[in-house]
């Protein structure tokens, strides 16, 4: 089953359309929608190695305007939408807990989140919630997305024929060390306030969270 998809998606990567879905899934994913963009950045680099920077590009900064739509929805519309957005995709127990990293952490948690496969969409929500200032989000959100899909790009483009050769010949693995590094995300996440003391784990233990202009 899984060695289907993988032919399919391959196959849809190819589509001249590609790069629209490729744009659009990048920035819902930001914000609102459950699926990464990795594995059809992935797939369409492995179909078209010569375009793999540009489709590298393309995510990158879709996610960036994504992740601005998300800081939108936590900004304005959090008690509207943003609040039954992130139980519909099950993500609100953490949300106390990311508003208290972002700020204890500031950008910091940003660039670790964008840089992973972590659902970004927590991170973007929260801050736009919380007021994080709006420059240092997006300067962070650039160099997190950029870090993760610009490398991928960079990598296909060198190495195309021959990583393509190493997923058709280890598939499964590939998906366990995808799955490995998502929960490292969330690993790192954990730790970047320091050794599980201090703000930390006061952090992981947050259960509410109100606006910076609550009294």
């Amino acid at each position: 089953m899984l060695r289907d998809l993988y032919e399919w998606t391959v196959e849809k990567a190819r589509h001249r359309h590609a790069e629209r879905w490729l744009a659009l899934i990048s920035f819902m994913e930001s914000s609102f929608f459950p699926i990464p963009p990795h594995p059809l950045l992935g797939l369409m680099c492995l179909a078209r190695p010569e375009r793999a920077i540009r489709y590298a590009a393309i995510t990158t900064a879709a996610s960036v305007v994504g992740a601005l739509f998300g800081y939108a929805i936590g900004y304005f519309l959090y008690e509207l939408i943003g609040q039954a957005l992130l139980g519909a995709l099950g993500l609100a127990d953490k949300f106390p807990i990311a508003a208290c990293y972002l700020r204890e952490k500031d950008w910091e948690i940003i660039l670790v989140a964008g840089s992973t496969p972590v659902p970004f969409k927590l991170l973007t929500i929260t801050a736009g919630f919380i007021e994080m200032a709006l420059i240092p989000f997006v300067l962070a959100s650039i160099a997190g997305r950029a870090l993760i899909f610009m490398t991928v790009g960079i990598l296909f483009r060198v190495f195309g024929a021959p990583i393509k050769r190493f997923i058709d010949k280890y598939l499964g693995l590939l998906t366990t060390v995808f799955i490995v590094l998502l929960v490292g995300g969330f690993v790192a996440l954990s730790f970047i306030g320091g050794d599980g003391e201090g703000p930390a784990s006061a952090c992981e233990a947050a259960t509410s969270v109100q606006r910076s202009d609550a009294p």
